[in-house]
């Protein structure tokens, strides 16, 4: 399944290879912002309903709330949605940006069920607290899609099908390179802090527990401190600077749960007179991180990024294969993960193995960069 999905995802017509930084409360360089006018969202309108993407209701409709705009990732990920889910291809996709509250999916959700769309597709802002909501969705009769970050409900049957990343081992692979990379210049001792995502968040919970995990395994790592960075460079900045603050020069480790809260974190060291690049031997800070958006990219390619590990965004193409399926009255897989990989700075650590599985490490360069989709 998941070659089949990779295969859909490389035949989908989505380009968005411009997306150099648009992090929801402050994206790296100000680049790419997307006028609401373009992108037919509700952002800060007070209008209570869903706004169409543009036009009339016609040929499948669909209901689509997303978390909100906190990162490149979030935007790349709408985008997605929405170029697959046009008029010219027979949908009508009405969305809803839920500036990352909960409260206001749930009221978006129940908009749809009024306005009888045909599906609901969901990127949760947290894993709970769903289960009243998508019963009401259930009793519907509308077919519901989470995408990206998971739900934790008593009965799965109140989704039909996710769509999403192995937010654990995206953690697993990360870790797995560090030990590598960390054997490999010869340092045993690691000082990590972790600015994690929003609390709650499948992708927190996944990569939290990933490095959690490693600093249990392994002597000489120690988690100095974990606070959430809530996914945006501004709120990254903060932590980082709070972090400099606490422990100052024991840090030799940033494990920043997503890109923007990199950006944040290095402008924090940046500032602060540190030097971030990718030998520890020298004292310099190794800052980690993870969705390897553009910009998260071209940072590798300096080298103030040491290790990038692919989250893909691009969830459209695989949620509309889903909706093609049920249109043909066919059975869908309840899960469905993606194939990711894993980049870095140099090519000290090619391959990584996590339990019985071996990933590839592919070194960034800028062919690699050019011939991304986001």
């Amino acid at each position: 399944m998941k070659k089949k999905f990779l295969a859909a995802l490389m035949c989908a017509t989505l380009t968005v290879t411009t997306l150099a930084g648009c992090g929801g409360d402050s994206a790296k360089d100000g680049k790419n912002d997307i006028p609401t006018s373009q992108t037919g969202g509700n952002e800060n309108t007070g209008d209570d309903s869903p706004e169409n993407s543009g036009g009339s209701d016609s040929g499948i409709v669909i209901g689509f709330s997303q978390v909100g705009a906190e990162s490149d990732w979030r935007t790349a990920n709408t985008e997605s949605m929405k170029s697959t889910f046009s008029e010219d291809k027979g949908y009508t996709l009405k969305f809803d940006d839920a500036q990352q509250k909960q409260e206001n999916q749930i009221k978006a959700i129940r908009s749809f069920i009024e306005q009888d769309v045909k599906y609901i597709v969901l990127a949760p802002v947290t894993e709970t607290g769903w289960d009243t909501v998508l019963k009401e969705v259930k009793d519907a009769g509308i077919p519901l899609i989470i995408v990206d970050r998971m739900v934790e409900v008593s009965d799965d049957s109140l989704y039909t099908a996710w769509v999403g990343s192995n937010f654990k081992l995206e953690g697993d692979k990360a870790c797995a390179w560090l030990k590598a990379y960390a054997d490999a210049q010869g340092v045993k001792e690691l000082n990590i802090v972790d600015i994690q995502g929003t609390i709650g968040a499948s992708a927190q919970i996944g990569r939290s527990q990933g490095l959690e995990e490693a600093v249990e395994a392994n002597e000489g790592w120690t988690l100095l401190a974990q606070q959430s960075g809530e996914f945006t460079q501004a709120k990254g900045q903060e932590v980082m600077e709070s972090f400099i603050k606490q422990y100052g020069d024991k840090i030799n480790v940033v494990y920043c749960e997503n890109d923007n809260e990199a950006f944040g974190a290095i402008d924090a060291l940046t500032s602060a007179g540190y030097t971030v690049g990718t030998d520890l031997s020298k004292g310099e800070v190794l800052v980690m991180s993870f969705d390897s958006t553009n910009a998260g990219m071209t940072d590798v390619l300096s080298g103030k990024i040491v290790c990038n590990t692919e989250c893909n965004p691009l969830h459209g193409p695989r949620v509309e294969e889903i909706i093609k399926a049920l249109e043909a009255g066919n059975e869908v897989e309840k899960q469905q993960y993606v194939e990711e990989e894993i980049f870095a700075a140099g090519d000290e650590v090619t391959s990584i193995t996590v339990g019985d599985d071996s990933f590839d490490v592919t070194t960034v360069t800028q062919e690699v960069i050019d011939g991304r989709a986001y």
